[in-house]
């Protein structure tokens, strides 16, 4: 279990580093007098994001295989990338 965590936890955090949220978490630490809250709030979301992302994994992969999840997942990225380097996101 713990290699899993810890994957897990590497995974997310480089993934996450650099991002439009963390950036924007940045911004409104720098905004605002209460950064204590900002941390908390920003965890609570990100804690929120992975919940949902573990437990609709865990449904939607009684349906789809898990082939064709990661297949979308990197299509949808690609279509992402195109789109933001051409200005339209």
């Amino acid at each position: 279990m713990l290699r899993i965590i810890m994957t897990a936890f590497w995974m997310v955090f480089l993934a996450e580093l650099g991002d439009k949220t963390q950036l924007q978490t940045m911004l409104l630490a720098t905004q605002s007098k209460s950064r204590l809250g900002v941390f908390i709030g920003a965890s609570l979301a990100l804690s929120l994001s992975a919940l949902l992302g573990v437990v609709a994994g865990t449904h939607i992969t009684k349906y789809i295989s898990p082939h064709y999840l990661q297949l979308g997942a990197g299509v949808a990225f690609i279509i992402i990338g195109v789109l933001t380097l051409l200005g339209k996101i």
